[in-house]
């Protein structure tokens, strides 16, 4: 499976855990951005550090929301 990750931008706090944990995908300007893509496992341990819940993971072949 190929998670893509998606910002809730009215949900985003801007915590910046997902930069700290992921920052060749994220980076935090006033809400965090996605600026690549890294391996599943990246992107989940990314989106369940969020204390916004703020990240969506999307499966790219189905297009179903994974997570959250």
């Amino acid at each position: 499976m190929t998670l893509i990750p998606y910002i809730d931008e009215g949900g985003c706090a801007a915590h910046g855990d997902c930069v700290d944990i992921a920052p060749q995908v994220f980076r935090l300007d006033d809400v965090a951005v996605v600026i690549g893509t890294g391996p599943d496992e990246l992107l989940l341990e990314a989106a369940q550090a969020c204390p916004s819940v703020a990240i969506i993971l999307t499966d790219e072949a189905t297009g179903e929301q994974v997570y959250p």
